[in-house]
């Protein structure tokens, strides 16, 4: 009856060596779509600051602007800028090629489970870098536009100001993946939905300090990551209502 089974197919499996031959082969493809996609926007590397940098510059007082401290910056950081443009815009592609290198390693109902998850998690990362763009960046850099003493100008460094956004993009990107993480903690049966509903008050507590700790220290700006984080807590707490938590494996050979 094993050959009815509907998990891997451990007589078929593939020599340590092929793996690695697969692995690089999927590696290569990621890092192929990668520059192809980068060798498209290059041209459009200043516009592309131009856009990124706009949060900032709208609000800059009259008669100052940004500047570039180091020699090469005016090159180095768009190209910078449109790399990692790049590589978010490739996560897709590289998502699947992670799902190809994996995906015969698992059963029929993990893999039921894994595609929306995966789609879910990109979309919910797109959507934060979108929250922190037109929604933090304006809030953050008014307050820093405003707080300063006012015989003091403020010229930013158009480096320290892409690693500040870049770092940003990928907190807020991280952060909006909680409907995600709920959901495998509760599929893998780490936790439970009731578990996860008794400590509700530590999550808002905690989904306020992030906030304190990512934004400027007004409340306004912090309750509008905070809220939304856990908004997103509260949803994927209802998907996994909808889910049951993974079969244990010896529980699922029995059953085979």
């Amino acid at each position: 009856m094993s050959g009815q089974s509907s998990g891997p197919k451990q007589d078929k499996e593939q020599p340590l060596v092929q793996h690695l031959v697969e692995l690089r082969t999927r590696l290569l493809r990621a890092v192929t779509v990668i520059l192809i996609i980068f060798a498209g926007l290059f041209y459009f590397a200043n516009d592309i600051y131009t856009f990124v940098s706009e949060p900032l510059r709208a609000l800059l007082p009259e008669g100052t602007s940004m500047i570039a401290t180091e020699v090469a910056s005016p090159f180095l950081t768009p190209f910078k800028l449109t790399m990692v443009a790049a590589i978010f815009l490739a996560i897709p592609f590289i998502l699947h090629q992670i799902w190809g290198f994996i995906a015969p390693g698992l059963y029929k109902h993990e893999k039921r489970i894994a595609v929306p998850l995966l789609a879910a998690s990109v979309m919910l990362f797109y959507l934060g870098i979108a929250f922190a763009y037109y929604v933090v960046f304006p809030l953050i850099f008014g307050f820093f536009t405003k707080v300063g003493p006012p015989d003091v100008a403020m010229m930013t460094d158009i480096n320290r100001y892409l690693d500040f956004v870049l770092k940003l993009f990928f907190a807020f990107g991280m952060a909006f993946e909680i409907p995600v993480a709920t959901v495998l903690l509760v599929w893998s049966g780490i936790t439970t939905v009731e578990k996860l509903a008794a400590k509700r008050p530590y999550i808002v507590v905690g989904c306020f300090i992030f906030g304190m700790l990512l934004t400027p220290p007004d409340v306004v700006s912090q309750s509008l990551l905070a809220i939304p984080m856990w908004f997103l807590f509260e949803a994927g707490v209802l998907f996994s209502r909808t889910i049951k938590s993974r079969p244990d494996s010896s529980s699922e050979s029995a059953a085979e």
